[in-house]
């Protein structure tokens, strides 16, 4: 596991991948920096991470664009395979190695309370909470990436794949404002959910028994519920899709609150999409 974490993190400083990345990104800090601490009299940092949190739309299909998508184009796949290590282990030395690029950007970040504490009173707790949260925001978005670069063999396609799931996930909090929360827009909302899961579950599997199995149980199940009590629905597609704004759980680290529910449920993405990892490149495995 270490020989592909040591080889992949080698890749990416050998290559353009982590320059860029960094560049990008202390660059932008940097400048949010000056203009909201230094200019503006602020010593809230997180201030100045808040306003880069656009940039991941960007930088993060960049990072991860290559992490499987790559080994398929060239075939080394089967390689990957063949080692004698599970296959769970080559994916995190694959995850580690991304998280790696991003930890060593967020440890320089680390610096810049220190020097905002020589001009200002910086709150050093909630300040390295906020940063702490700003990674592991960027560790869910890289395993995000990385899930859908194993579902193609194309750089560019798993590229513009991120991009739009990002901007999706950035935009999320805005777009649950125009969805009615009467109970009959939340059960087609669940209908929607439904089917798509299903969709998931026959290209995991490609079972089209089981996939359909699953959306008939889903929807009949829905449908009862909704007869029985159909107050249950109102709000509840809102509900549902607002644990996806991923982007606006910062806020509270930009108002100064350190959010330990929101450290966890970074964490657990994380974990959920490593995993859905490990399955797509299972069933690529026996296919």
């Amino acid at each position: 596991m270490f020989a592909i974490y040591k080889r992949e993190l080698k890749s990416y400083y050998t290559g353009m991948i982590a320059p860029i990345f960094s560049a990008v990104l202390l660059v932008l800090v940097g400048v949010f920096t000056t203009v909201t601490n230094l200019m503006g009299g602020y010593p809230n940092f997180e201030y100045a991470l808040s306003s880069t949190l656009i940039i991941y739309l960007i930088i993060m299909p960049i990072l991860s664009m290559r992490s499987f998508s790559e080994d398929r184009h060239s075939r080394t796949d089967q390689l990957l395979f063949s080692l004698p290590m599970k296959l769970s282990s080559v994916v995190m030395a694959k995850y580690f190695a991304m998280v790696s690029v991003l930890g060593i950007n967020c440890g320089i970040l680390c610096l810049y309370p220190l020097i905002l504490s020589l001009y200002g009173t910086v709150n050093y707790l909630v300040t390295y909470g906020a940063i702490l949260a700003f990674f592991l925001l960027g560790c869910a978005l890289i395993a995000i990436g990385m899930f859908l670069s194993s579902l193609t063999e194309s750089q560019v396609i798993a590229a513009v794949l991120s991009l739009a799931v990002f901007i999706l996930i950035y935009m999320m909090g805005s777009l649950i404002t125009l969805i009615p929360m009467t109970s009959a827009a939340s059960l087609i909302g669940c209908y929607a959910i439904a089917l798509l899961a299903a969709v998931v579950l026959y290209y995991m599997t490609k079972n089209p028994v089981a996939a359909l199995s699953l959306a008939v149980a889903v929807v009949f199940i829905l449908t009862a519920v909704y007869l029985v009590r159909s107050s249950l629905f109102e709000g509840l597609i809102q509900n549902i899709l607002s644990a996806t704004a991923l982007f606006d759980r910062f806020t509270n680290f930009t108002n100064g609150v350190l959010d330990i529910t929101s450290l966890v449920y970074y964490a657990s993405v994380s974990a959920l999409f490593v995993f859905f990892t490990v399955q797509s490149m299972e069933k690529k495995r026996w296919a």
